[in-house]
Parts: structure tokens; C-alpha cells; sequence
């Protein structure tokens, strides 16, 4: 809520202009206003001759998704990656039906896991009427 606030605001807005058009409380605002931060897709502005601190949303949609994914990549997948490849090492007899299960079922889903990075890698690094134009033609 608090992103589309600041995505949809004109102005920069205040912690409490937050808090009032949401009707939430000071400690939300402020742990989420910090998320958003983290994540950067809101900066902190300060406005000559005000003394508060003031908040704005990146406006242009394809750098959000593109800052979102990279976030989520970074926060979910590198680490699924990480555990997977752990996983692989799991010590047992490879023979074994299970074991054997067990490596193949990793072994597939890191496939997929490291495909997906790629595509994502791809689309971060692509022009915004690039990555469209592409993913209509797969869509067709």
C-alpha cells in the first residue's frame, strides 16, 4: 500500500502524510518506508526549507519490476542455488533407489532454478520494448 501511495503521488510525501492516507500506524510506516528503501524502490528527498524527510517511488514501472527481480533473485533464488548445490553433495549410496530419487529430484529442480536465473539476468539486462516485443512472440 504504502509503495502505490508513493508510486501514484505527484509530490513526495512525509512519513505521517503516509500514515494519515493509510490510516496505519507510525511503526509500520517507518519499518516498511525501510524495506522500500532496502529494496530501492523509494529514495529519501529532501525538500530545501523543510525539515522532515521526505519520500518518492522510482515512476518508471519497467525499472521497478526490473529492481523487484533483482531483489527477489537475490533475496530467493541465489540462495535456493546455494542450498541445491549442498544438496547434490548429500553423501549416501548412489545406487540406492532413494538417494538416487532424491539426486535426481535436486538435480531437476537446480535446472530449473539456474534457468530461470539466466532468463532473469537476461531480462534485467534488457530494453524494455526488447523483453516485450520477446515475450509476445513466446506468448504467440
Amino acid at each position: 500500500q504504502i509503495h502505490a501511495l508513493l508510486l501514484i503521488s505527484s509530490d513526495p510525501l512525509t512519513q505521517d502524510d503516509v500514515m494519515e492516507e493509510l490510516n496505519i500506524s507510525r511503526g509500520n510506516t517507518n519499518m516498511n518506508i525501510r524495506e522500500l528503501i532496502n529494496w530501492g524502490l523509494v529514495e529519501r528527498v529532501l525538500l530545501q526549507g523543510h525539515r522532515k524527510e521526505y519520500f518518492a517511488a522510482e515512476k518508471d514501472i519497467w525499472k521497478v519490476v526490473k529492481q523487484i527481480v533483482r531483489e527477489r533473485k537475490k533475496r530467493e533464488l541465489e540462495p535456493m542455488l546455494q542450498l541445491l548445490d549442498k544438496l547434490e553433495e548429500v553423501e549416501g549410496d548412489k545406487r540406492d533407489k532413494n538417494v538416487k530419487s532424491f539426486l535426481t529430484t535436486v538435480s531437476n529442480i537446480k535446472k530449473l532454478g539456474n534457468q530461470a536465473d539466466k532468463t532473469l539476468d537476461t531480462m534485467i539486462n534488457a530494453e524494455e520494448n526488447w523483453f516485450l516485443n520477446t515475450l509476445l512472440k513466446i506468448i504467440k
